[in-house]
């Protein structure tokens, strides 16, 4: 660890971390301290404490905001689903956990596989600048995309404006399945997010190889999956 290199991360002394809520899988409120946790949380700990300098957490409820804070010099790093519009100003490290996107749709939906949603009649809901939707943007042809103001709110858009499809984190789906009636998943998944940390591609190249090298740290120490063990996440798996 040189100046330089410190100076890089935490310029104002302190290393201010993005955080997104939209993804419980990564990050969520303690239900009784209100209070950030998660993996992505006990990640931008270990680095600040490498770093040798305080941590402040500055959390957001959607990831677009969350990429946009990097963008806009408002936080250091970040915790990103590896996307190649997000990578123009992101300099993204290897991934450290795999997570799952599936489709949801209404029990007595006619849709019964993944192939079935890209129809001209058809409306997905997806979260507003999430991953999902950047990757759904490049790839539906032909199906109409419905916005929803974050993730976590996807299925209620997708009742209240009675799209066909929600889109969305596998995990987030499952649970609105079990919160509301009449409900089901579409089987297996429409794609594999790479979930990594980044730092603005303005920090210099010495701080992308450090923030990449502490990741792979991370992962062959057992770290990432001690921690998605501790807070109890299921379906996402540590990336090799």
């Amino acid at each position: 660890m040189t100046a330089t290199l410190q100076h890089a991360f935490a310029p104002h002394g302190v290393l201010r971390a993005s955080i997104n809520l939209g993804n419980p899988i990564l990050a969520k409120r303690h239900p009784t301290t209100g209070q950030p946790i998660g993996v992505s949380i006990d990640l931008a700990t270990a680095l600040a404490q490498r770093l040798d300098v305080p941590l402040e957490l500055v959390v957001f409820e959607t990831a677009a905001q969350s990429v946009d804070a990097i963008g806009q010099n408002a936080a250091d790093i970040g915790f990103f689903a590896i996307d190649p519009l997000r990578g123009e100003a992101i300099a993204f490290t290897p991934p450290y956990v795999l997570i799952e996107g599936s489709y949801l749709v209404r029990q007595d939906s006619p849709l019964q596989s993944n192939d079935d949603v890209d129809r001209p009649e058809h409306r997905v809901t997806v979260g507003k600048g999430s991953a999902y939707d950047l990757y759904l943007t490049r790839t539906l042809t032909q199906a109409h995309i419905v916005r929803a103001p974050s993730s976590p709110a996807v299925v209620d858009v997708f009742l209240a404006e009675n799209a066909d499809v929600a889109a969305g984190v596998k995990q987030q789906l499952q649970a609105d399945a079990q919160r509301l009636p009449g409900l089901r998943l579409l089987p297996g998944r429409f794609m594999v997010i790479q979930q990594a940390m980044g730092v603005a591609k303005s920090r210099g190249p010495e701080a992308a190889a450090y923030l990449s090298q502490f990741v792979q740290d991370m992962k062959a120490t057992g770290f990432v999956a001690q921690r998605l063990a501790q807070h109890h996440i299921q379906g996402a798996s540590v990336a090799p």
